[in-house]
């Protein structure tokens, strides 16, 4: 996933990921089943509680999509210390539906609503026995999102290979202060962002929504999301898709190199593929061609240009915009359009297009500690006292970095290890030489997954140590051989840790998940969340389906 965020001009081909910055840890959680006793916190009032469905407001959207929220607590450990609410959105299903099926499209950092609104016509085939929910997740979108602001710059800066590249010390005083500007933009939502707490969210929905069992589709990410789900309320899955399998163990020094490989080798297969076309604006050599987009990059990253948004279009963008087309073949020749824009007339809108994101400025932050609309009281405490709300955020306000930033709060909350200052003072430039030589364009992007953790409080070991050996009803989880994201050895790998519950489907093709681009898969993933018809486990999809 990748933000629209703009920055300021950076010297240097080195540049790290806008979409890697922020921070999170997050609440003590009940034990990892469902039950419930005296000494543990009263959810009564949101488990109770029904979504008002409505028009969808402040955006464009299909005429039969609604919109609504759902109230969960800001910190599952002590609800009375304050709520939010998080952005909904249903297509209704034809027939006598069985449920709700929610949908995660993946991230971290997707909003799930726009993308509903967007991408709905794919998933229609499935109305034939559920409505279609998704929902932007807490401190994502519309639900009290985050914003890193100025500190977008000073984490790109710290591990620029610039002036400073030889004193890593003045890196760490730059991440320091990254850290410092995620924490004030953000509002009090940052501490308890993470998946742990999301998956909390998803059970009240699946409450809210009048489901007794959780039937859920979830890509990339959100299969992180479905597999925590499955460890902490195994008693109420029922069916669950897990598509383009997340890794529960690797940290994110060895998903950074992994992701920097994949998808260099999804660049090298497009750049093959583009110069057999005269419309390619690399010209018709693939050697060459590398090395042009290798130049476009650190060009735009010396020599940013403007933008319609009044900010400039760098060289890191440019890396966001190519990351995100090569996810599927089919966005090639989009993506060869765009870039004829760019390099032939200077026009940044069509990769721009590619990107996704937040809608406001990022020098306008939202800020989430923001009390209650005058027509939404916030509930009162024990004490008697307002319990602070943050309510939704209109669709315009979302801030530019709320994705990138939402991305790394997510990903450091859910991960226990830290770069210590002392791994980074010895070993900056051992880093960067190993990232460049994974992708000399996306080394750098990634690189920064290793380095924006440090300073921030440490993240849980849940996923890492508990989620195992579910004693959930049969998943289904798709596993794509040429998957530049998510490796194929991470369903595998994943589908050990959850055990005898697991069932995996080998999809031979390419791309980043199946579902959207393999009729094999698409069917065998209806079939069982429709009728409950699973394939055998080890079953595979062929290339050409």
């Amino acid at each position: 996933m990748r933000s629209t965020h703009r920055r300021r001009p950076l010297t240097g081909a080195a540049v790290a990921v806008l979409a890697l910055l922020g921070a999170g840890l997050p609440a003590t959680l009940a034990g990892a089943d469902d039950k419930q006793d005296d000494k543990q916190p009263d959810l009564t009032r949101f488990y109770q509680q029904k979504i008002k469905w409505s028009k969808c407001e402040g955006m464009e959207t299909p005429r039969d999509l609604r919109c609504g929220k759902v109230t969960v607590p800001l910190d599952y450990a002590r609800p009375e210390a304050g709520t939010l609410d998080l952005a909904v959105a249903r297509y209704r299903g034809t027939g006598d539906p069985r449920g709700s099926l929610l949908l995660n499209f993946g991230g971290p950092g997707g909003p799930g609503v726009p993308e509903l609104a967007s991408s709905g016509e794919d998933f229609m085939d499935l109305t034939n026995g559920y409505d279609l929910v998704s929902f932007d997740p807490r401190g994502v979108g519309r639900s009290s999102p985050v914003s890193c602001g100025d500190g977008t710059d000073e984490a790109l800066e710290a591990t620029d290979d610039g002036d400073d590249a030889n004193n890593p010390q003045a890196a760490l005083k730059q991440l320091r202060r990254a850290a410092a500007a995620c924490k004030k933009n953000s509002g009090p939502v940052l501490p308890y962002i993470g998946t742990l707490n999301a998956s909390r969210d998803l059970d009240v929905m699946r409450a809210a929504l009048g489901d007794k069992k959780l039937n859920y589709l979830g890509f990339s990410y959100g299969t992180r999301l479905g597999a925590v789900y499955a460890a902490q309320f195994p008693k109420r899955v029922g069916r669950m898709v897990l598509d383009g399998v997340d890794t529960l163990t690797e940290p994110l020094t060895e998903q950074g190199l992994v992701g920097a490989k994949g998808q260099q080798t999804a660049l090298e297969d497009y750049l093959d593929a583009c110069t057999e076309e005269l419309t390619c604006p690399f010209g018709q050599d693939s050697r060459s061609a590398r090395e042009q987009v290798v130049a476009l990059v650190d060009s735009l990253d010396e020599y940013p240009v403007p933008s319609d948004f009044g900010q400039d279009f760098t060289g890191q963008d440019l890396v966001g915009a190519i990351s995100h087309a090569l996810y599927s073949e089919e966005m090639w020749p989009v993506l060869t359009q765009a870039l004829n824009m760019l390099v032939h007339d200077g026009d940044t809108r069509g990769v721009m297009a590619l990107t996704g994101g937040g809608f406001a400025p990022t020098t306008v932050p939202y800020r989430s500690s923001v009390p209650a609309r005058p027509h939404e009281p916030p509930e009162p405490s024990a004490s008697g006292t307002p319990t602070p709300h943050a309510g939704l955020v209109d669709a315009e306000k979302v801030p530019l970095d709320n994705l990138p930033a939402a991305l790394m709060a997510i990903n450091c909350a859910d991960d226990p290890d830290r770069p210590t200052a002392k791994k980074i003072t010895d070993n900056l430039e051992d880093l960067r030489a190993a990232y460049e030589d994974a992708s000399p364009v996306f080394g750098p992007y990634r690189l920064t997954q290793v380095l924006m953790c440090y300073g921030r409080p440490a993240g849980t070991d849940f996923i890492r140590e508990e989620v195992r050996d579910v004693d959930t009803p049969k998943m289904l989880l798709v596993g794509t051989r040429g998957d530049p994201a998510t490796p194929y050895r991470w369903t595998v790998e994943t589908a050990r840790r959850l055990g005898s519950s697991a069932v995996v489907l080998d999809n031979k093709g390419k791309g980043h998940t199946g579902y959207g681009s393999s009729k094999c898969v698409h069917e065998k993933v209806n079939d069982f969340l429709l009728f409950g018809t699973l394939p055998d486990d080890g079953s595979s999809c062929g290339a050409d389906d």
